[in-house]
């Protein structure tokens, strides 16, 4: 079929000193079996060679252009500047980051699935981080889900399917509709992104891995790792997103569980020697969504945690006593 006469899709690529990798993520863009696409790289104050490798590419493939920031704003914000860039001629849209890379038939199985189910908003798929294969979790011959049904399963502790800003693929429309896109207060901003477009739409998935992500040892990421940043998310998507997709007695059941696993997280940061900006991040999480942070119940989870620890440590010395370890 002639490339004219597919949808046109619009890719972009927020980028920050990324010139180790940006060349494989182009290249994938380039090696896609489906050809009607439009692709923009959105260049943040990068200092290295970033951007004289995206020029390198544009100028030998009309198809892609750069836009550069003037001035460096944080990694979501940048991103939703490079969102805002889009076609106004596309249909869908995706994101593509810097050190991820989508296989050829990524866009070509994700654009069928859509056009196959208008219902559809966003489609995902199975993409390999590192090793591992992420986000199964659907049926396999689940490729269209109800998108009330899927995030209600979600803030009801279902397995996590809605994968990253390079796994999925959006209509167009959707993402004009909703200017700042990524909430840049959130750490884990994709995931919310699904909650709110997920109000009106289905969401599809492509049973295949269409996306590969290498491990991150980024500062962001281990800074986010480090502490437990989507403890916060989950809370934050049970309190604005929880009321509209759960029953009132699911919602205040479910927010129950989510406090207490959040309590049982913080008890046993204390004994790893947390810093004071630790603690003040998780009490602003807390008090940031109307849920009060006491260290009476703090002091409760710990009481729960230490005779268990005290348990543990006493058969571990009568395990050693006994084999004369």
């Amino acid at each position: 079929m002639p490339a004219q006469s597919l949808p046109l899709v619009s890719i972009v690529t927020p980028v920050h000193n990324e010139e180790k990798c940006l060349s494989q993520c182009i290249e994938s863009v380039l090696g896609q079996t489906y050809s009607n696409w439009d692709y923009t790289i959105v260049d943040n104050c990068s200092t290295d060679g970033t951007l004289a490798i995206a020029r390198g590419y544009a100028s030998r493939d009309s198809r892609i252009r750069i836009v550069s920031n003037d001035t460096l704003v944080p990694a979501i914000a940048n991103f939703n500047i490079a969102l805002r860039q889009i076609s106004s001629a596309s249909k869908y849209c995706k994101m593509v980051l810097a050190d991820d890379w989508m296989f050829p038939e990524c866009l070509e199985r994700m654009v069928g699935v859509m056009e196959e189910h208008l219902t559809v908003g966003i489609v995902g798929a199975y993409g390999l981080d590192g090793r591992a294969v992420l986000w199964a979790g659907l049926p396999y011959c689940s490729n269209v889900v109800s998108g009330r049904e899927i995030c209600r399963q979600r803030l009801l502790g279902a397995p996590y399917v809605f994968g990253s800003q390079t796994s999925v693929l959006y209509r167009s429309d959707l993402v004009r509709r909703n200017d700042p896109f990524y909430n840049e207060s959130n750490e884990h901003p994709d995931s919310e992104a699904c909650f709110k477009l997920l109000k009106d739409c289905d969401f599809g998935f492509v049973h295949q891995v269409l996306t590969f992500s290498p491990e991150r040892p980024g500062a962001m990421l281990s800074k986010s790792r480090e502490r437990n940043a989507m403890a916060g998310s989950l809370l934050h998507e049970l309190v604005v997103y929880g009321p509209y997709y759960l029953a009132p007695e699911e919602h205040s059941h479910r927010l129950r569980v989510v406090v207490a696993k959040y309590y049982e997280f913080l008890a046993r940061s204390f004994f790893q020697r947390r810093d004071r900006s630790f603690w003040d991040y998780h009490q602003r999480q807390f008090n940031d969504h109307g849920i009060a942070f006491t260290r009476a119940r703090l002091a409760l989870s710990l009481g729960m945690l230490i005779p268990n620890a005290i348990i543990r440590r006493t058969l571990a010395l009568r395990g050693q006593r006994y084999w004369g370890l």
